[in-house]
């Protein structure tokens, strides 16, 4: 009889960060990757300092900053750590497009080592409003060495696969992974148990 195979259930902590302009939908990507709910833009407001979610799930959460100049300061901590940041613009907002170049320039500047990095264009269910197009934030990405996807917080489009590969790409890498301390051995003979992800 085969001995049984000890396995050990583990859960990587993931950090991501989504940064951008004020108003550019980030709270709203965040309910609804972590809730499945969606508030319409009458009933939101801009988020104070930072918004913080936690999920257990095959794949995980994050942190949202506010956009806002004046809560600029408070930032700088908030990058220390972080695995994966998402540079978020509105579709159907030129100007939040235009200002992720400043927003690179702060990555640069507050992170030292290596993180995966994504530009997400949302609220692209403005197709009539839009003022980005595709291909050119396509190209910027590929400029500035990350991917791009397109998302709508309303719509749900692109939510779930810009998270999940998100953190599969993190997963993907050994200098990214964080390994929580591994809880007491289970003796089993099935194959060993697919991680969870936590938010750091």
């Amino acid at each position: 009889m085969p001995m049984p195979m000890q396995t050990f259930s583990q859960e990587l902590h993931v950090k991501i960060l989504m940064i951008g302009n004020s108003s550019v939908g980030k709270s709203s990507l965040l309910m609804r990757w972590s809730e499945n709910q969606w508030l319409p833009e009458d009933e939101t407001s801009a988020t104070i300092g930072v918004e913080v979610r936690r999920r257990k799930l095959d794949v995980r959460g994050e942190n949202d900053t506010a956009g806002e100049e004046q809560f600029r300061t408070m930032q700088s901590a908030h990058y220390r750590g972080a695995q994966g940041i998402m540079l978020v613009y509105d579709a159907s907002c030129r100007q939040s497009f235009d200002e992720l170049t400043r927003w690179f320039k702060e990555i640069d500047r507050y992170v030292t080592g290596p993180v995966v990095k994504v530009i997400v264009g949302n609220k692209v269910d403005k197709e009539f409003q839009r003022q980005v197009p595709a291909a050119e934030a396509a190209v910027f990405a590929e400029k500035m060495g990350c991917r791009f996807i397109e998302t709508s917080a309303k719509t749900t489009v692109g939510v779930r696969k810009t998270f999940r590969d998100m953190v599969e790409r993190i997963v993907g890498n050994p200098e990214l992974r964080i390994v929580s301390k591994p809880s007491p051995p289970q003796a089993s003979f099935a194959r060993p148990r697919a991680p969870s992800f936590l938010n750091y």
